[in-house]
């Protein structure tokens, strides 16, 4: 089954207006991009579309948490945090503010619009920021349940997720904690971590290479006990990210593992450039080596 993160982040966030009054959503003029035209429809008083104006749109977002109410911002990823960092370093991270920011169309996923348009170094920027939990989930039945899980957790998070439809790797069922990550397939010789749209291309590559997945959902903090309890078993690791190499998922896994289990690792990702526009999403995802095929090149290069 085929589902976008966007259209699943609109139908949490319409739900969630219908249990909690304090959920208030903003948009920097991107409503209808980010499917949160249910919820403008059902609370036209808790929504709020700044216009282009992203900075404004976190500082109002800020004062609004200060209020008692749980402001989520949207926009697409390359300008939320782009354009308005300064803002969520000083007004919602240095005040510990109650505030949800929402990265869409995350990565190469906004294909069409090219490298203007496209995020590769968000995940970067975020998860430096003292204060700040960063979220990263696999498809859209585990973008629904992090939604709900951020409007439960206080303080400052942010969500990326992607424009295209992805395959669903989770099931309705399965557990979702932030800081807490799931196995998703048992492996011995690898250990394979994906977060978002990388997981289900990382699941169809590890029965080759007998790799251990793993669903890395929440990228800060890490859940450094089951990172550190695979890789003990497996001895080896790859990491596999829709973001600059720098900065992003596999540095923060290596970060880690450099200082508690050092051990073989290969940084799989987008190599310190910027994206273009293609007619489709897999040619970009071709370009940049995010396939299979260099998955499994990664791991027969370990020697």
């Amino acid at each position: 089954m085929m589902m976008s993160m966007r259209d699943a982040f609109g139908e949490a966030m319409a739900e969630l207006g219908k249990t909690n009054p304090k959920i208030l959503a903003l948009t920097a003029d991107l409503g209808p991009s980010v499917r949160l035209s249910a919820f403008k429809e059902a609370f036209p008083d808790r929504y709020f579309n700044v216009g282009v104006a992203e900075a404004n749109m976190i500082s109002v977002a800020a004062g609004l948490a200060l209020e008692g109410f749980i402001p989520f911002c949207t926009s697409f990823a390359v300008f939320l945090p782009g354009r308005c960092f300064d803002q969520v370093r000083v007004s919602v991270c240095q005040n510990k503010a109650n505030v949800k920011l929402i990265g869409s169309h995350s990565g190469l996923s906004n294909s069409g619009d090219g490298a203007t348009a496209q995020s590769v170094e968000d995940i970067a920027l975020m998860q430096a920021l003292p204060e700040m939990t960063v979220i990263c989930p696999a498809d859209g039945l585990e973008t629904k349940k992090a939604v709900k899980a951020m409007a439960e957790n206080f303080g400052p998070i942010y969500l990326r997720i992607s424009r295209a439809e992805t395959e669903v790797v989770t099931k309705e069922n399965d557990p979702f904690e932030i800081c807490k990550v799931n196995i998703l397939r048992p492996g011995k010789k690898v250990t394979l971590i994906a977060c978002g749209a990388m997981v289900p291309l990382v699941l169809s590559a590890a029965p080759e290479i007998d790799g251990e997945v793993i669903n890395l959902s929440t990228i800060k903090p890490l859940d450094r006990e089951t990172i550190l309890k695979s890789v003990k078993k497996t001895g080896r690791v790859i990491t596999v990210e829709e973001h600059s190499v720098y900065g992003g998922m596999g540095s923060a896994v290596a970060e880690f593992l450099a200082q508690e289990y050092p051990v073989p690792m290969k940084i799989i990702g987008i190599q310190d450039v910027f994206g273009q526009s293609a007619r489709n999403y897999e040619q970009l995802l071709d370009k940049y080596g995010l396939t299979e095929e260099n998955i499994i090149r990664n791991f027969n290069n370990f020697g």
